[in-house]
């Protein structure tokens, strides 16, 4: 399935950014900013069933992965840079990450694991039958996140398929990577509702860079923007160095 692609910016090295569940391109917004001025061209897609993507059949994480592999491969003219994924989006980056081959990757509080029993339940039942939110309720669920935030969020759920929950049915597949195809950043929620401390050490142990952002929730670089842009150019200048001017910055927004 040919999916809708935000590409903006036009440096020498490109990301592929990938959103959660309920959302969709326009949800990157700042970071996607940022990006671009750290020399970035940018490829923000929207999975089926959100935005301005076509709705689907049935869907699973396989199937996100292989209609963003097929919509991307045509602007791409190699492995890209850096790809990176939320919640929902970073299971199917990693499996993107398979096809791909990217230089780096970026997890931010990934659908790694799922929790279990009553708990696991409730998630399902609050995904698939929970009314669409008032602004009112946003903004109290979300008090770190910026006006435009909070706009953006009421229209990507109004644009949302209801039944793409149902690719959670089975919740298998929601595992870590299994194997480590480029330097990775795990980026989590101070209260990750997806990544227990168990997982958390086994993507340590699978090589992975995992760091917690205090005081932040689930939409981390929403709840935490400065932060969340201060761990990743600092960390991509580790592994493919920055100016000092691009960390610094960042710092200035913070």
């Amino acid at each position: 399935m040919q999916l809708a692609v935000r590409e903006s910016g036009g440096g020498a090295r490109t990301a592929v950014l990938i959103h959660g569940i309920m959302s969709d391109s326009r949800a990157w917004h700042r970071v996607t900013a940022e990006l671009e001025s750290h020399d970035f061209r940018v490829l923000a897609v929207d999975l089926a069933g959100h935005g301005r993507s076509p709705r689907a059949r049935r869907y699973s994480p396989a199937a996100w992965a292989d209609d963003v592999v097929e919509t991307l491969a045509p602007l791409l003219e190699g492995p890209p840079d850096l790809v990176m994924g939320h919640s929902l989006g970073a299971l199917v980056a990693s499996l993107v990450a398979d096809e791909l081959a990217p230089r780096a990757a970026i997890y931010v509080d990934p659908a790694f694991s799922f929790p279990r029993g009553i708990r696991g339940v409730a998630y399902k039942l609050a995904f698939a039958i929970a009314p669409r939110p008032p602004r009112s309720a946003l903004v109290r669920m979300n008090p770190k996140w910026s006006a435009v935030d909070v706009d953006i969020e009421l229209a990507t759920l109004r644009d949302w398929d209801k039944r793409t929950v149902l690719g959670f049915a089975d919740t298998r597949p929601l595992v870590p990577p299994v194997r480590l195809v480029a330097p990775t950043l795990v980026v989590l929620a101070e209260k990750s509702l997806l990544i227990t401390a168990r997982v958390a050490s086994q993507l340590r142990h699978q090589g992975m860079t995992v760091k917690t952002l205090r005081g932040t929730g689930h939409t981390v670089f929403r709840d935490d923007h400065g932060g969340f842009m201060e761990a990743v150019v600092t960390w991509l200048r580790g592994i493919a160095p920055l100016t000092v001017s691009d960390v610094a910055a960042v710092r200035s927004r913070a």
